[in-house]
């Protein structure tokens, strides 16, 4: 049987396995009713439950609960490959008054990207 602290981790990475894929099926769920606002909630919360983890990993406390301040963060303090960090811009972007992004993107298949990237790194 592995260690206590090993056992905490593999549990706290099942967690947030789960919650990612909750988040991810709120996505899509709510792009199928036609709500891309509530797409594009969902899919920064699933960034903000992978950056905690990476944060958490790497021994720093996440300074905000924020999904949207923890993207502004790694995007400026991470070793974010380029294309990712125009993911984590693309998912702080405000709409337009339209309630539309100012680019073309699928910010769920552009969020899951950065998930694997965060919880493989």
């Amino acid at each position: 049987m592995p260690p206590q602290w090993l056992r905490s981790i593999i549990a706290r990475m099942n967690n947030n396995t789960i919650e990612l894929e909750q988040e991810f099926e709120r996505a899509t769920q709510a792009r199928m009713r036609g709500n891309e606002g509530q797409a594009r909630v969902c899919a920064r919360r699933a960034a903000g439950i992978a950056i905690r983890d990476y944060l958490a990993r790497r021994g720093i406390r996440p300074p905000s609960a924020s999904a949207y301040d923890l993207l502004n963060l790694i995007k400026d303090e991470t070793p974010l490959p380029p294309d990712l960090k125009l993911v984590a811009d693309h998912l702080t972007l405000r709409v337009t008054e339209e309630f539309k992004l100012p680019v073309e993107a699928d910010l769920i298949a552009e969020a899951r990207e950065l998930c694997d990237w965060l919880l493989k790194n």
